[in-house]
């Protein structure tokens, strides 16, 4: 039986992940910024939040989620160990690189036919977290996350897709993305990944709930990938109400099979002033999900079976 790697160091078979949230993270932080103009972050205290928030989130029905938190993000991994050992909650954890315009310094002069030739560096890098583990931790990644914003395919987001469709290719690991979907941004993803020979069985396109636009969701649907319905709690984005009608309409339609669920919170977030994130969005936790999506999807027509078909078995098919 396939077995997932978790950030506790536990080998969790799939039929036992449990109710999923495919796009969360645990940590976003930028230790660049913090080591130079220091203040926001605590250790101890965001550590024993996160702790904390895990475990509420557990008590309410989560037994699995999925970190995408990978470089470009401040990825972490002994940090979320400190968390995954001290919670009942699997930390399933991600390789990949977050980018909507270029690749890092690190990587712009290095690769096929760049200023130092050489392999595509990407690609290696995503390969050896998959198959032989995250630095010095041991903890091998399960799925490959990578970005497109309304910028578009970028050269360097181009890149990115390709060396992540090749390291699917290489691995079987399953891709989850970043999209803007108001530019239908997923579309762009999909043109790339049909070039690269990828199995789209085999991939997320994230952030697919940020749009009401039925006819876009089906065409992606039609090619077989998966949608990530994985942004419930941002509101500002989109209303709640329109979250869940698209939802129940693509139920309705026959789709629960290609929806995971999810909100792509955090514990703790460099990117929003904490007090602005409480204000702005207060539904936007580990547990908006199952106390609030989870009735008003009911509420809609949506089945028991479809929804377990959403947060159990369409995650153990994508992660197994």
């Amino acid at each position: 039986m396939k077995t997932i790697a978790t950030a506790a160091g536990r080998h969790v078979p799939v039929t036992e992940l449990g109710h999923t949230l495919m796009h969360e993270h645990v940590f976003v932080l930028n230790a660049e910024i913090e080591r130079n103009y220091p203040g926001r972050w605590d250790e101890e205290v965001r550590v024993a939040d996160a702790i904390a928030k895990l475990e509420s989130a557990y008590d309410r029905g989560v037994r699995t989620i999925v970190d995408l938190t990978v470089v470009g993000l401040g990825r972490d991994l002994p940090r979320v160990q400190r968390v995954a050992e001290q919670v009942r909650m699997n930390i399933v954890v991600a390789t990949g690189l977050y980018a909507y315009d270029d690749v890092p310094m690190f990587f712009k002069f290095r690769g096929p036919g760049l200023l130092i030739d050489g392999p595509e560096l990407l690609t290696e890098f995503f390969v050896k977290d998959l198959t032989e583990g995250i630095a010095d931790t041991g903890i091998t990644a399960s799925i490959i996350k990578c970005a497109t914003d309304a910028q578009g395919i970028t050269p360097g987001v181009e890149r990115i897709l390709r060396a992540a469709a090749r390291a699917h290719r290489e691995t079987g690991a399953p891709i989850s993305t970043h999209t803007h979907a108001p530019t239908e941004r997923g579309a762009d993803q999909l043109a790339v990944f049909v070039e690269e020979g990828v199995d789209l069985s085999r991939v997320v396109i994230g952030h697919s709930g940020d749009t009401t636009d039925l006819d876009y969701l089906e065409r992606l649907l039609d090619h077989g990938v998966y949608l990530g319905m994985d942004r419930f709690g941002l509101d500002l984005m989109l209303s709640f109400e329109d979250r869940v009608a698209t939802v129940a309409t693509l139920c309705e339609k026959g789709y629960a099979g290609q929806l995971v669920l999810a909100h792509d919170a955090s514990s703790y977030t460099h990117n929003f002033d904490l007090d602005a994130k409480e204000k702005l969005m207060p539904n936007w936790h580990y547990e908006h999900v199952h106390a609030d999506v989870l009735p008003a999807l009911r509420d809609r027509g949506v089945t028991d079976a479809q929804i377990e078909q959403m947060l159990v078995a369409n995650p153990a098919a994508i992660l197994g």
